[in-house]
């Protein structure tokens, strides 16, 4: 229970974190350029360097359902932690994208917008405005690179004292390039609670940021394993 219970912590930490630094101390419709795109990349990429060195020693610090899919599919974790996981892990994203809410409505004049808390998306009148094509790309590609670099790092030929940090500057790279174009999900768990709590357009595309970045972290688990995690 203690690593459910530390993917269920770093998962709501990570909503909390980044999507707080969207949603109150930005904007939850953030401009595809400016310091908003920089400052949120960088809340991202930091709170994965915290819950790795802060719970990496009791669950590896997933908090990601692709992740553990990816790790699920390298043959280093079995399916019944993958199951607990992923549970921990939707029901973290949920109660702090709830947090989020209750936050972000306590200013004057607050309303929901269409893609309300950063909710990921696609299509005419989001951010860039990207077609649905861009966004499946653009989200299966970095979510491939995301798992192949903590796979890297974690493996036996991998720096591990050093994972924490190259894998919190991947993902802050990957924002620095997605946000623009979907909000950057790579994370089925973070996208499943900003959608419940928007509704509408955000739950009727919550598919693709599901489908998108298990099939990257499949593909880059099946390249580590047979590819590169042997002598």
């Amino acid at each position: 229970m203690k690593k459910y219970a530390a993917e269920f912590i770093g998962t709501f930490s990570l909503v909390l974190f980044g999507r707080g630094s969207a949603v109150i101390a930005g904007t939850s419709r953030v401009g595809p350029s400016g310091i908003e795109l920089l400052g949120i990349a960088i809340a991202f990429g930091f709170a994965v360097v915290a819950m790795a060195y802060a719970i990496g020693g009791v669950s590896g610090c997933h908090i990601n359902p692709a992740v553990t899919i990816g790790v699920l599919t390298a043959g280093k974790m079995t399916g019944k932690d993958a199951i607990g996981y992923i549970k921990a892990q939707c029901l973290g994203a949920i109660l702090g994208a709830a947090i989020l809410y209750l936050i972000a409505s306590g200013r004057p004049g607050f309303t929901m917008p269409e893609w309300g808390l950063g909710a990921n998306g696609w299509g005419e009148g989001y951010l860039g405005n990207y077609n649905i094509l861009s966004a499946f790309v653009i989200e299966a590609v970095m979510t491939f690179l995301f798992i192949f670099v903590i796979l890297g790092t974690t493996s036996k030929f991998g720096n591990s004292a050093m994972a924490g940090l190259a894998i919190g500057v991947t993902l802050m790279l990957i924002h620095l390039v997605i946000i623009p174009v979907t909000g950057t999900s790579v994370n089925p768990a973070r996208s499943l609670g900003l959608a419940l709590l928007s509704g509408g357009k955000p739950l009727a595309q919550l598919w693709l940021f599901f489908i998108a970045p298990i099939l990257g972290a499949i593909i880059a688990a099946l390249v580590g394993k047979f590819g590169f995690d042997k002598e």
